[in-house]
């Protein structure tokens, strides 16, 4: 029911990364500008009246329906809004919506709440819901379309009230409608929308997709309370490291997603706070299961021995200095219906001996990754790399700069990989979202690429689609129970692990209430001094 609002197998032997960059960032202090004046865009400390966010990942769009990874949330919200939003303990909270129930197993009655207007001053209506899921819809490869076992249909009952209809029982369509954001239906289309009509508390006033650099001033027409802070500056800064003297100079407020190391740097420094929470995104190396019948990635067996050369432990202690939790399921476990499902062992003999005897003693993988993908992803892939090649595998890497055309390797539309780095965001909260959107793959899905990296598994896919459908709860966790454990049979993970959610903010931003889905709201951010 809703609610209102480097590696090493074995262990470090030499000093630390973590040592090393923390007696070093004195040094850099002194450079505090100098890596980030390169970058294109406004520089300088923020005014009194701005807020100034440097994002590791570049925002090319304001609209969610491609560009989706978990800080880009927060400033899309700013602009667009959805009929509920997820909020602190993983409850859903109502946004455009007024009411939202279930009042019969395949229909929720929706209203929308009075007054609610987009920023060009035209009111919101139960047309531009119906338009806007018709536009995920029409997106080839959504991740965000994945997560819904069927999208409702939208009845009108009058000018605020609807019904979303499915076929099916969907439990949790509350949870998974804070996904849709709502556009003008007259403005609306399948690509990704470059203007910023919206309804939320703030309107883009400039923007360049190709440098990330955005600039939002309040929404005057606003239908809630009016934010605190009457500016806000949008950067990407792709250098973690300026991105960490940036922060500590003043030159940016809040910084997102960082690694251990940065925040080791930053921990205790005058001016600067760092906010941590649990997270409910699981950061995998996935392998790709477009591997024609025969080759040696498409047996489990082979795909179990490769997981016994990762020393996860090592890799939580050594690499990401215990700001993470080796993955103990398919799902992260703070997620509601997750379940423990087995853990990852590190046996780089086992490893060996399970490759010879499968006649894939000379494999040779090959991994790619964006980066940024996750905190200390390069420094994850050499370990992984070396760890690999110590059991005898042929390993290499491959990196993407974000913007280029990691998506369509990911499809099976370019070159081959083996196995993929790749983090996956919750944003209900709930274990089936998840399950859904990486394991719930069909022959039909696959033919449009909308499978997650080629996962198809028929059955699996329909025992997730019958828990979905579980209108009972009780009955629908003892459902996904004893499906997340057929998953982990298939053992689609080299390894995977669950990272602390960590951002780093200068002590003049105040109220940064950082959530388990690794964003929060910008327009209940104030600034002091």
């Amino acid at each position: 029911m809703t609610r209102n609002p480097s590696g090493f197998p074995t262990g470090l032997t030499a000093p630390s990364r973590r040592t090393v960059l923390r007696l070093g960032a004195g040094a850099t202090a002194g450079l505090a500008l100098g890596p980030l004046a390169g970058c294109a865009g406004p520089t300088g400390a923020p005014g009194p009246g701005t807020i100034s966010l440097g994002l590791n990942r570049s925002l090319v769009s304001l609209d969610n329906k491609l560009n989706q990874f978990d800080a880009a949330v927060t400033v899309q919200r700013a602009v667009r809004q959805a009929l509920t939003r997820i909020g602190r303990g993983l409850t859903t909270e109502l946004v455009l919506a007024d009411r939202f129930e279930m009042t019969e197993p395949t229909r929720w009655t929706v209203r929308l709440r009075n007054g609610v207007r987009y920023s060009d001053g035209t009111p919101v209506t139960v047309k531009d819901v119906a338009t806007a899921l018709k536009m995920y819809a029409g997106v080839n490869g959504s991740f965000l379309i994945g997560l819904f076992p069927e999208l409702p249909t939208v009845e009108k009952v009058d000018e605020r009230t609807f019904h979303l209809r499915t076929e099916h029982p969907v439990p949790i369509l509350d949870q998974l409608m804070a996904n849709i954001l709502i556009s003008p239906a007259a403005k609306n289309r399948p690509e990704e929308l470059s203007g910023g009509v919206g309804s939320g508390p703030y309107v883009v006033t400039s923007a360049n997709s190709g440098t990330g650099e955005y600039s939002l001033a309040v929404n005057p027409e606003y239908w809630g309370r009016r934010p605190a802070i009457e500016k806000v500056r949008v950067r990407f800064v792709p250098e973690e490291s300026s991105r960490v003297v940036a922060v500590r100079s003043g030159e940016l407020d809040v910084i997102d997603t960082i690694t251990p190391d940065s925040a080791e740097q930053l921990r205790g420094l005058p001016g600067v706070r760092l906010e941590r929470t649990s997270g409910t995104r699981v950061n995998q190396l996935f392998f790709n299961f477009r591997k024609p019948r025969g080759h040696p990635l498409a047996d489990p067996r082979v795909r179990e021995a490769l997981s016994y050369a990762i020393d996860g432990e090592a890799l939580v202690r050594d690499v990401l200095t215990g700001s993470a939790q080796q993955a103990e399921g398919v799902v992260p476990l703070a997620l509601r219906g997750a379940v423990r499902t087995g853990s990852y062992v590190y046996d780089p003999g086992k490893a060996r001996k399970k490759l010879a005897a499968l006649g894939a003693g000379d494999l040779k993988v090959k991994i790619i990754w964006e980066s940024g993908e996750f905190p200390a992803d390069t420094s994850v892939m050499e370990a992984v790399l070396e760890m690999l090649r110590a059991v005898g595998v042929r390993a290499s890497l491959q990196q993407f700069q974000p913007g280029g055309d990691i998506l369509q390797w990911r499809q099976g539309r370019r070159g081959d990989w083996d196995v993929l780095g790749n983090g996956y965001s919750v944003p209900t909260g709930h274990a089936s979202t998840s399950l859904q959107g990486m394991y719930g793959g069909t022959p039909e899905k696959e033919k449009t690429r909308d499978t997650y990296q080629g996962y198809v598994f028929p059955e699996i896919a329909a025992r997730l689609a019958d828990a979905s459908a579980e209108s009972d709860e009780k009955t629908r966790n003892k459902k996904l129970a004893a499906v997340q454990k057929a998953i982990w049979d298939t053992r689609p993970c080299l390894w995977a692990f669950i990272p602390n959610v960590v951002l780093a903010r200068r002590t003049r931003v105040k109220d940064v209430r950082l959530l388990q889905v690794n964003s929060y709201d910008l327009a209940a951010v104030r600034l002091e001094g």
